[in-house]
């Protein structure tokens, strides 16, 4: 396996890990590659420096709650925005989606958690319902 840090036309920086460098010819060469941004398909490869840290000096981790990409960035505020504007309803949401689409609770934005055949079940009754790209705060480590 080998990771490279890619670039797409628009200026993205991101990185992939491929099998090899054939793998990732061949991807690029068949227009499979995509930047996780915005979705540019004329992506490169980035100049590398090889990974090696000196043995002596002690490099202090990263934290871990600041967003180390433009993605992260994008996904935090997506979080803070959902959190703020809408009810946690937890495990109960299909129960409680159900009940706002049939008049039966006060209409409001909510957010919680519903299993996979929850989820394809109440997007086949017509119900505007989409999954989240993170996990309900309480289950974050």
């Amino acid at each position: 396996m080998i990771r490279y840090s890619l670039k797409c036309a628009a200026g993205h920086g991101f990185e992939s890990w491929f099998q090899g460098a054939e793998a990732f010819a061949s991807l690029q060469g068949a227009g499979q590659l995509a930047c996780p941004v915005c979705g540019d398909t004329k992506v490169e490869k980035e100049l590398m420096a090889p990974a090696v840290r000196p043995a002596r000096k002690q490099e202090t981790a990263p934290s871990l709650r600041d967003p180390a990409s433009e993605v992260e960035a994008a996904i935090a505020a997506l979080r803070k925005q959902i959190e703020e504007n809408s009810e946690y309803v937890g495990v109960n949401f299909a129960a409680e989606a159900r009940r706002i689409h049939a008049g039966e609770a006060p209409e409001r934005s909510i957010h919680g958690e519903a299993r996979l055949d929850d989820a394809k079940a109440m997007i086949e009754e017509g119900l505007p319902v989409a999954p989240l790209p993170f996990l309900p705060q309480r289950k974050v480590n």
